[in-house]
């Protein structure tokens, strides 16, 4: 035996008496982050954001995978792979949420939220705290922060003035297929129907239906301008997706590990935010450019119709007491 190899037992025996044990590099925390959004979509260049900052903040200590394009698990099963254990994180949205917790469809209401501002100072407030306690407790689900997902408008086949429901009355307007969105289009004042969006460009070419609903961003990609004369600027839904990691994974990390996540998601979603914002706006003039008419109607005669009509509903019956007013109130 060498003195090179005699010494080195000898101080691990010592170590091992004096209760001292080497210290070794763990392996970075891996998170995988599953979403179905295509690279070029601004909530998915968030992710690579997130990434970023908290390997930034967090060298050897974390490892971000993102997968795009549902290739990891389908759009609508994220909720439950993380309830499993499956999953760290995912961006969810507040159907996916309310579809567990009914208290939720509260977010899925039109007029409810007013604009992305509003949105933050809801979800960042004593309100956002409150639900997400709930996703919390009920779902084994940390929400780390919101991000503006779009407002939707509508898109009309005909020239006719929109300034108020009352104008809507006898419009087919295509709405997604659930009772929560056909509710909305008839809260809207219009005569709601459902056609896979698949087929929306030539329901509305051949006027099976008269009109359709979609944030600005997707009217373009989906090219409705083409088949459509005016863009009635109602901003009667406000959407939102949430940035959101299992508790199981949550409760893996240190406090300081903790506060650079919520940090680097802040960070992610304040960038989602701004870029949509952005190009939103833009939107407007490249479709005015297209020659159609774009305009803001009368959209108080709207959000009063819609609220009282949701707070007739079934589906107030699951709403906090008092909810609406305390959103409303929020500035």
């Amino acid at each position: 035996m060498t003195f090179t190899r005699r010494a080195t037992l000898a101080a691990a025996a010592a170590l091992a008496l004096s209760g001292v044990a080497p210290a070794f590099a763990a392996d970075p925390i891996k998170l995988r982050i599953s979403t179905p959004a295509v690279e070029s979509d601004w909530h998915a260049k968030m992710l690579t954001v997130f990434k970023d900052e908290v390997e930034s903040a967090l060298p050897g200590e974390v490892n971000v995978e993102i997968h795009l394009n549902a290739t990891l698990f389908k759009q609508g099963t994220e909720p439950a792979a993380m309830q499993r254990g499956n999953l760290d994180m995912a961006m969810i949205s507040a159907q996916d949420i309310a579809k567990q917790i009914p208290a939720w469809s509260v977010f899925t209401a039109g007029y409810l939220i007013r604009d992305p501002e509003h949105q933050k100072a809801v979800f960042r407030g004593e309100i956002g705290q409150e639900f997400y306690g709930m996703v919390s407790d009920q779902m084994n689900i940390h929400v780390l922060d919101v991000g503006y997902l779009g407002t939707r408008q509508l898109n009309l086949r005909d020239d006719k003035d929109i300034q108020t429901p009352e104008d809507l009355a006898g419009t087919k307007l295509r709405m997604p297929g659930s009772d929560a969105w056909q509710f909305l289009g008839t809260a809207l004042g219009a005569s709601p129907v459902s056609i896979a969006f698949g087929e929306v460009y030539t329901a509305l070419q051949t006027g099976v239906v008269d009109g359709q609903d979609n944030p600005l961003p997707t009217d373009k990609a989906a090219k409705f301008y083409e088949v459509t004369k005016q863009i009635v600027l109602t901003s009667h839904l406000v959407d939102a997706i949430f940035l959101s990691m299992s508790n199981e994974t949550w409760n893996k990390l240190s406090p300081a590990q903790q506060e650079a996540v919520t940090a680097a998601a802040q960070k992610a979603t304040a960038y989602n935010d701004e870029m949509r914002i952005k190009d939103e706006a833009e939107l407007i003039a490249f479709f005015e450019g297209e020659g159609l008419k774009v305009y803001e109607p009368n959209r108080e005669a709207f959000r009063t119709r819609v609220q009282q009509m949701y707070l007739e509903s079934s589906f107030a019956e699951t709403w906090p007491e008092g909810i609406v007013d305390r959103v409303n109130a929020v500035q």
